[in-house]
């Protein structure tokens, strides 16, 4: 792997608030949301916007879809949703006489997987295998998704009826979980204002393309990482599986989950290198719900969220953040 330079680093940077501007056009308000979404693209990672309804959960994957020259689609999710609709199916060409895999609607570089729990268990589990692996197997053989691949989900956590909670192996898969939250009054004017302009996610014109993006990656991939910077993830990890409100904490995936997330924030800061800045604003993100609290805390209230806050205040930041 190609270690990445300031150079690199400065040109990441440019390219990310070039993205972040173009999906604000449209997105109010939301700058810490934004970024964060792009920090999960350029990670190679999944995201899972969970809020309540008409905060902006849907438009925001749309306009991130948007900017990006390449393909998207979404997938809306019911209880009568097969798998075969999410993966593809293999069917039999009448002409040919030779079974065709016909793809479903996962093989696009950004997909859109709206109220994702309110499909059936079996369902939701046909997206296990492509976003870990990305690729989908049918009858024995594999096919890869595009690249980039990023699936952005939806979910209503205050409506329960029709829906089904997704499994702590489905949540693992995401790399990042984060909620919109309500706009600040400014933002909800200049919201209504854009209304009536008639500015629409439809007319967002794309900024970047799948190649740049690609490259981009590569570049988030590169920044480097000290070892005190690394033993400080590794010990907010750890130190989840150690309390006692936690029932399962997070695991070296987890980990791993950081370091991702850690080196593409550095970038879009135009950085070559990770400090414990990076790990600390996305760690709740990227740790609380890979956590399961204990019945007894969960009946007193304590949020995974509140859990992860702790943990940051408790573990020693390192000095040694700037790799030699």
């Amino acid at each position: 792997m190609t270690t990445t330079s300031p150079d690199d680093a400065a040109r990441f940077a440019k390219e990310f608030a070039r993205v972040q501007q173009n999906i604000e056009q449209v997105i109010r308000g939301k700058s810490e949301v934004v970024a964060t979404a792009l920090v999960c693209l350029f990670a190679e990672g999944h995201l899972l916007i969970d809020d309540v309804p008409g905060v902006g959960k849907t438009s925001v994957a749309r306009a991130l879809a948007a900017s990006i020259d390449g393909e998207w689609q979404r997938i809306q999710f019911t209880p009568d949703l097969l798998p075969s609709d999410v993966t593809g199916v293999t069917i039999l060409n009448q002409v040919s006489g030779e079974f065709e895999f016909r793809a479903g609607d996962v093989f696009a570089n950004v997909v859109l997987a709206d109220e994702i729990n309110r499909a059936s268990p079996k369902t939701q589990s046909a997206l296990l295998e492509v976003m870990e692996e990305r690729r989908v197997s049918a009858n024995g053989e594999t096919h890869d998704v595009p690249r980039p691949f990023m699936v952005v989900a939806t979910q209503n956590p205050v409506e329960m009826d029709g829906t089904y909670r997704l499994p702590e192996a489905q949540l693992d898969r995401f790399l990042i979980r984060t909620q919109m939250g309500y706009p600040n009054t400014q933002s909800e004017i200049e919201i209504l204002d854009g209304y009536h302009e008639g500015a629409e996610i439809d007319a967002l014109a794309p900024v970047i393309t799948t190649d740049t993006v690609r490259a981009m990656v590569g570049v988030a991939a590169g920044v480097q990482v000290s070892a005190g910077v690394k033993a400080y993830m590794v010990a907010l990890a750890a130190a989840t599986r150690a309390l006692p409100d936690v029932r399962l904490g997070a695991s070296p995936r987890g980990s791993l989950a950081l370091l991702r997330v850690a080196r593409s924030a550095a970038a879009a800061a135009g950085r070559n290198y990770v400090i414990p800045e990076d790990v600390k604003r996305l760690a709740v993100g990227v740790l609380a719900h890979r956590m399961i609290l204990t019945p007894d805390a969960e009946l007193r209230g304590v949020k995974a969220e509140d859990v992860v806050g702790s943990v940051l205040s408790a573990v020693p930041v390192p000095r040694d953040h700037v790799p030699a």
